[in-house]
C-alpha cells in the first residue's frame, strides 16, 4: 500500500498554467523554472501522464512561450479569462475524464492563477502538488506566500524532481531509461 499523497501515474495529470509569450519577460526568475517546467512536461509524455495546458487571454498576452509548446506532446490549449484554470468549463471536465485524482500544478503566477487555481481544483475533490522549483511569481514575497497558503490549505508542496521519481516508482524500468537522460 501507498501513502495517499504519493503520486500514481494512472491517476495523476499535469496543469500547465499560463506560460505565455508576453507574461515571461516580466518575471525576472522564470529562467529558473523553465528547465523544470519542460522536464516535468517531457516525463508526462512519457509516461502517458495527461497534460492540460491553460492560456490566460491569449490575445493580450501571447500564446504559450515556444520552448514550452516544443515540450509538450501535443499542444491544443484551454483559453481562459478567469484567474483559477477552474473557471474555464473545459479544465475540470478534462481531468475528471483523463481519471485524474492528483493535478500537479506548474507554471505563473504563483499567487494569482496558480494559487487560485490549487485552491478550486481541492474544492473540487482533486489532491494537488505543486513543484515550488516550477511556479513562479514576479516578486518574492507574493511566490513565498503564495506557497504557505496553498499548503495551509491542503496542498502538497513538493519539487519537479520528487513529483518525476514519484510517477516513475521503480529504477530499471524502460520508462525509467527514458526518463534518465532529461534528468541530468
Amino acid at each position: 500500500m501507498r501513502h495517499p499523497e504519493i503520486l500514481l501515474r494512472e491517476r495523476s495529470a499535469l496543469l500547465v498554467v499560463d506560460i505565455q509569450e508576453k507574461l515571461v519577460p516580466t518575471l525576472p526568475r522564470y529562467p529558473e523554472i523553465e528547465p523544470n517546467v519542460q522536464r516535468l512536461i517531457r516525463v508526462a509524455g512519457i509516461l502517458r501522464v495527461p497534460i492540460v495546458v491553460t492560456e490566460q487571454y491569449p490575445k493580450g498576452l501571447g500564446t504559450t512561450l515556444a520552448s514550452i509548446r516544443e515540450a509538450l506532446p501535443a499542444y491544443q490549449p484551454v483559453v481562459k479569462n478567469t484567474f483559477s484554470c477552474c473557471g474555464s468549463p473545459e479544465v475540470v471536465p478534462a481531468l475528471r475524464q483523463s481519471r485524474a485524482e492528483a493535478v500537479v500544478l506548474v507554471g505563473m503566477e504563483a499567487h494569482v492563477c496558480v494559487q487560485q487555481t490549487a485552491l478550486d481544483l481541492m474544492a473540487n475533490g482533486f489532491r494537488v502538488h505543486v513543484p515550488a522549483d516550477a511556479v513562479v511569481s514576479r516578486r518574492k514575497l507574493d511566490w513565498e506566500v503564495a506557497l504557505r497558503r496553498m499548503e495551509r490549505a491542503g496542498a502538497i508542496l513538493t519539487t519537479s524532481q520528487s513529483v518525476i521519481f514519484e510517477l516513475l516508482v521503480e529504477a530499471g524500468t524502460p520508462e525509467f531509461k527514458a526518463v534518465l537522460p532529461l534528468m541530468k
